[in-house]
């Protein structure tokens, strides 16, 4: 059952890691919303690094935002966690391989290997949690544009590399709770580490109580010396 929920979970935090690179790449975090407008003529595509347009003849162009000091703060925290999101996944990954009973890495010292397992899923969770905050915080300014009727600039609606996003954290978070779950169910192989236990060196030498007492023995008036 450990090996079972480990593999899982290695599955799970593998997909994550992608999951969470290609959300990142993704250039439609938000999407030009048509509500209200009765002309059409192009569609706006953002993500945290460049923005995106297609006119009605299908031409595509993007340019990268110049500026990071003129961007917006939330856009600049989304990207420290993504970033954060994905080296956390990475590690994860390495400390999950490293930690499974069925893997040979690292040698055969299961509770030693049960320990990094465990490191591995607070990674993960830590992983969800970034990517997580990252998208839903976007995804927040984003409604909070739309639904304001003295917003003055273009209206967006949620893209698809939120809903990535999105599915990255949720398999991460499944992930890490899997790995943490397996660290409290002990193998075969754990239980005879634990079962083996070295002889205590505070142990007790009995030595026989004839062993101290010469082979002959004399009461005390064995010898009567007569005075005269």
């Amino acid at each position: 059952m450990k090996d079972i929920l480990q593999i899982i979970a290695l599955l799970l935090g593998f997909l994550a890691c992608g999951s969470a690179v290609l959300s990142l790449h993704n250039y439609s975090w938000k999407v030009s919303s048509d509500d209200d407008s009765v002309i059409i003529t192009s569609d706006i595509f953002e993500n945290l690094w460049m923005s995106c347009a297609v006119d009605s003849t299908g031409t595509f162009n993007c340019w990268n935002f110049q500026s990071m000091l003129a961007l917006p703060g939330y856009i600049q925290a989304c990207r420290a966690l993504m970033i954060t999101s994905i080296v956390l996944g990475t590690f994860g990954l390495v400390a999950t391989l490293v930690g499974m009973q069925c893997s040979k890495i690292g040698g055969e010292n299961y509770v030693m290997k049960g320990r990094i397992a465990g490191a591995g899923g607070v990674f993960f969770i830590l992983q969800g949690l970034c990517t997580m905050i990252a998208v839903s915080w976007y995804a927040f300014n984003i409604t909070q544009e739309f639904f304001d009727p003295l917003y003055p600039g273009i209206k967006y609606e949620i893209g698809e590399g939120l809903y990535i996003g999105w599915s990255s954290a949720t398999m991460a978070l499944f992930g890490g709770s899997s790995l943490l779950c397996s660290c409290g169910l002990r193998s075969t192989e754990e239980k005879k580490s634990y079962s083996y236990q070295p002889q205590s060196s505070h142990t007790v030498q009995t030595v026989s109580a004839t062993s101290n007492i010469p082979s002959s023995q004399y009461g005390l008036n064995a010898y009567v010396q007569e005075t005269y």
